[in-house]
Order: C-alpha cells, then sequence, then structure tokens
C-alpha cells in the first residue's frame, strides 16, 4: 500500500525542517494580515515555526490602521483629509498624526499579541509564558526632505542593536518589533515597517526574509504565479509591477545586502506559510542572489539521487541497467540539476574520437515538462564543444521524437563512431540521432 499523502508531506519537509532548525528568518506582517480572518491560522504557523528552533523576528505594520485612525479625528473635526499623505510610501507625519499613529500602532500590535497568545494554547503547554520579547532594539533619525517634501516626524533607521536582538534569540525569545523608533534623544518616529523589516534582517544576516502581501505575483502575460525570480528578473518587474512594485524593491535590497533569500507570500491562502517553507517547490515567490537550480558536475555524494531518477526508468526498458558499482566508475561522465539538495535531472556524456554521446537523459517525474531534460542536453553539448567535440549523438528506444524536438536528426547505425558501433544493442534496437554544431577553439 504507497503511503498517504500527509506521510510523503511529512518525508519531504522532514530534510527542510533540518535545515531550518536555528536559522534567523525576519517576518513583515503588514497591517493589512493583521486585520484579516486568517491572522489567527497566521499566528498558529509562527509559533510552529518557533517549536521547531527556527529564530523569529516579527516587525509588523499598521498602515490601514493608522490611515482609519486619522481619518476618525479629521472627520470629527470637520476636515478634509490631505492629498499628499505619502511621498515615495513614506507617509508625511506631523505632531498631531504621530500621536494617532502611535494609538494605532499599540491596538495593532495589541491585536498580534493576542492572536499569538490564543495560538499558543494549542501549541504549548498551558501556563507557559508565550517567549515574544520587544525593546528599544533600533535608534531612530528623521528621514527628512525626501522628492521635495518635508517628512517631518518620519523616521529612518540610524543603528540596531543586532547584538542584542541576537541574545534574545538565543534565549528562545520570539523578537517582535512595531514601526515606532525613537531618537538617541528620546524623540519618536513613524517607521516604514517595510523598510524597518528589510533593515533588521540585513543587520543580522538573517538566512530568510519573509514579506507577507494581500496578492500573488503574477507576470504580465502569465497566467501562473511567478516563483522565483533572479535579482535582475526582480528590478524587470519593479518596474512593470506597481501593485508588489514596494516588495520587489525590498526584497532587491535585502539580498543585494546579504539576506540569502527573500519569500513574497500571499497571506490569503491559508499555509502558504508552511507551504513555502517546507515543499521544495513552495507556493510564494523566491527572490534570491544564487541560483535556484545548479546545474554542475556529478560527485559520488550524487550517486543516491541519479539511482532514485534512473531506477524506474531502468525497470520499464527504457534505460539500460547501471550498477551502483558502474555508475561510481563512471561519476564523472555525468551532470546533475539540484533543487533545494535533491538531485532533478540527470544526463551523462561519453566521448569518442569524432563524436560525443548524450546518455541516461533523466528527469523528477515531478519536474518533467518543465525544460529540465533540454537544459540538461545543452549542457552537455556545450561540454562536448567545450573539449573540441561539435558532434553529438544520442541512442534512445523511445524519446526519438523529442530528440528530435532538441534539433537531433535520425541517421543510421553505420554513421556512429566505429568504436561506439562495436557496443550497439541489436536486441534494444534503438534509434540513433545526432546533431552537429561548432566545437569550441
Amino acid at each position: 500500500m504507497p503511503p498517504s499523502d500527509s506521510v510523503n508531506w511529512l518525508r519531504e519537509a522532514s530534510r527542510f525542517i533540518r535545515a531550518h532548525r536555528q536559522k534567523t528568518f525576519v517576518v513583515y506582517l503588514g497591517g493589512e494580515l493583521l486585520q484579516s480572518a486568517i491572522v489567527e491560522q497566521c499566528a498558529e504557523d509562527l509559533l510552529l515555526l518557533a517549536g521547531l528552533g527556527i529564530k523569529l523576528v516579527l516587525v509588523h505594520g499598521a498602515r490601514p490602521q493608522i490611515d482609519a485612525q486619522i481619518a476618525g479625528i479629521e472627520r470629527t473635526a470637520g476636515s478634509t483629509p490631505p492629498s499628499d499623505v505619502f511621498v515615495k510610501d513614506i507617509r508625511i507625519t506631523n505632531s498631531t498624526m504621530l500621536e494617532q499613529a502611535k494609538l494605532a500602532i499599540a491596538m495593532a500590535r495589541a491585536g498580534l499579541e493576542a492572536k499569538l497568545s490564543r495560538a499558543a494554547l494549542d501549541t504549548v503547554e498551558r501556563n507557559t509564558a508565550i517567549p515574544i520579547v520587544g525593546g528599544t532594539f533600533v535608534v531612530a533619525r528623521p528621514k527628512g526632505v525626501v522628492a521635495g517634501k518635508d517628512t517631518g516626524l518620519a523616521g529612518e533607521i540610524r543603528r540596531v542593536d543586532a547584538d542584542a536582538i541576537n541574545h534574545c534569540l538565543e534565549d528562545g525569545n520570539i523578537v517582535l518589533l512595531s514601526p515606532l523608533a525613537y531618537s538617541s534623544s528620546g524623540e519618536a518616529f513613524n517607521m516604514n515597517a517595510l523598510e524597518l523589516a528589510t533593515a533588521i534582517a540585513t543587520e543580522l544576516h538573517a538566512n530568510k526574509l519573509i514579506l507577507f502581501t494581500d496578492q500573488e505575483l503574477v507576470a504580465v502575460g502569465e497566467q501562473q504565479a511567478v516563483r522565483q525570480l533572479t535579482l535582475q528578473q526582480a528590478r524587470e518587474l519593479e518596474v512593470r509591477e506597481a501593485a508588489m512594485r514596494r516588495y520587489l524593491h525590498a526584497s532587491i535590497r535585502a539580498c543585494q545586502q546579504g539576506v540569502q533569500r527573500t519569500h513574497l507570500i500571499n497571506f490569503q491562502i491559508n499555509g502558504a506559510l508552511m507551504e513555502e517553507l517546507f515543499t521544495r517547490d513552495g507556493c510564494g515567490t523566491l527572490v534570491s542572489d544564487a541560483p535556484f537550480d545548479r546545474l554542475r558536475g556529478a560527485t559520488i555524494d550524487d550517486i543516491g539521487g541519479i539511482l532514485a531518477l534512473i531506477e524506474p526508468l531502468e525497470a520499464a526498458g527504457v534505460l539500460v541497467k547501471r550498477s551502483r558499482e558502474k555508475l561510481e566508475m563512471e561519476i564523472d561522465h555525468f551532470h546533475v540539476m539540484v533543487r533545494e539538495g535533491t538531485v532533478v535531472a540527470c544526463g551523462a556524456l561519453y566521448e569518442f574520437a569524432e563524436a560525443a554521446e548524450i546518455a541516461c537523459i533523466a528527469v523528477h517525474p515531478e519536474y518533467r515538462g518543465h525544460q529540465f531534460g533540454s537544459a540538461m542536453v545543452s549542457a552537455l553539448e556545450e561540454r562536448a564543444r567545450s573539449k573540441g567535440v561539435g558532434q553529438t549523438f544520442v541512442l534512445t528506444t523511445d524519446a526519438a521524437l523529442w530528440f528530435e524536438e532538441q534539433a537531433y536528426t535520425r541517421v543510421e547505425i553505420e554513421q556512429l563512431p566505429v568504436e561506439r558501433q562495436q557496443l550497439y544493442n541489436y536486441q534494444r534496437n534503438s534509434v540513433v540521432l545526432t546533431k552537429q554544431s561548432d566545437a569550441g577553439t
């Protein structure tokens, strides 16, 4: 009997649980999330992460809460709200607005702490204190003039006490920061929560910056959500995607300043955080300066992953059977594509006098149809060209049409290198296809 979906999920998640343990994640919780119905489920998921040994810094926003607070005062006073409340996503803040912002931020924080407290009843023993701490970890200064406008009491970070935050995290606490900070003289400033989360992640050299949004990132002209972005791709989308621009800008800045990975997650999808962190493909958008899928030469450590790919195809007669011992002897011929530590594609290149054979192309079942096979073939062709070999060939019993789509042409057995003709298995009756390209110099 095959294992249940939950068992398969747990098996897949276990490697991520080990990888994430004792890592530092900075999580941005916008005010829109805090006033949504799904905030309770999000609180439960955050406490679950803490229970798995992940060091959490939570930075909450309060933009809609501040808007509502200010609007209420303006309606009472009978005044019209100003049209220039924001400049470059910074709230222009006077002393009256700051006092209202303090109230709104305090209520937003209290509401989040209440949700975390309630969630703790299901995740920790009753009467156990929730390890959530705050403090004056950030020293602020005035934002000053932005785009020709004085932003008043809007602030920006002058200094982050990273050592104090790390000390709290090492003691097993969750650190919760609000978008309100003070100067060294005690003056209060209204902070941009997204900027605050980005700066905290940078100063802590966090492993991940997680940004909750109220939508998925879908590229123009595409139906499916964008799951992965390099920095260059993120920059290109930042220009076009007005709704997600500030999140993309934060992601780019964080990655440029040393944060390993940034995740944009749609909080309206229940369980999105867990799926993003504990499955190979996730459900948000991952932005990283590092390549997501590494295509490289195989090593002895990859043999288990290669066997997992090729053994089902060998059993079906698609590939010629290779023992572990033979694979160990031929490992230098192999290339692998690795995603999140898992070998998802492999292929081999065998050189002859005047041509090179591409063999053993295999792709993980979950990644077929995603051009991984084409990428592997192209990489092996490039390797052959770098060695001065311009002609490659393949022998296949069931993928002739696919190779023709890769610009290969069917030929007779006699056109194989003589040495390879002598090894031809007439019982398999494989189709022979070749491709000619310019050899490297």
